[in-house]
C-alpha cells in the first residue's frame, strides 16, 4: 500500500524525496511562484539542481548554511557546487516540530595513500 506522501504530488522537493542524504548539483538560484494553482502568486527563491526536476523552496536557515558551505553570499558562485540535501527531523514551522529539509556540504573522501613499489634485488644499484 503507499503512504500518503506518495499520492500527494508535488512539484517542489519535500523532506521525503531527500531521505538520509542525496547529492545534488546547483543548476541556479532563481524566483518562483510556489503558490498552489488559482491561488495569488507567492514568490519564494529556489535551487534547482542537475539531478531532479524539482527544486528546493529555501528558507532562511538554508539560505545561510548555503553562504557557509560554498564560501559566497553571490548564489551566481553556487552554481555548478555539490550540497548533500537530507531530512532533518528537528525542523519547525509555525511552531510545530514537523520535520523538513536542510543542507550539508558533501562529504570529503581521504586521498589514497600512495602506493610503495617493491624493490627487486636487481634494482638496486650496489
Amino acid at each position: 500500500m503507499p503512504k500518503i506522501h506518495d499520492m500527494l504530488e508535488s512539484k517542489f522537493l519535500r523532506k521525503e524525496d531527500v531521505g538520509a542524504g542525496v547529492l545534488y548539483t546547483v543548476e541556479a538560484v532563481i524566483q518562483k511562484n510556489i503558490a498552489k494553482e488559482g491561488a495569488e502568486p507567492v514568490e519564494k527563491w529556489c535551487m534547482n539542481f542537475r539531478e531532479t526536476d524539482k527544486p528546493l523552496v529555501l528558507n532562511s536557515t538554508n539560505i545561510q548554511l548555503c553562504q557557509n558551505i560554498f564560501g559566497s553570499d553571490d548564489t551566481d558562485d553556487w552554481v555548478e557546487q555539490q550540497i548533500v540535501l537530507y531530512t532533518d527531523p528537528s525542523v519547525s514551522f509555525q511552531g510545530k516540530v514537523i520535520g523538513g529539509i536542510r543542507v550539508r556540504k558533501p562529504k570529503t573522501k581521504p586521498a589514497p595513500k600512495p602506493v610503495q613499489k617493491m624493490v627487486e634485488e636487481d634494482d638496486i644499484p650496489f
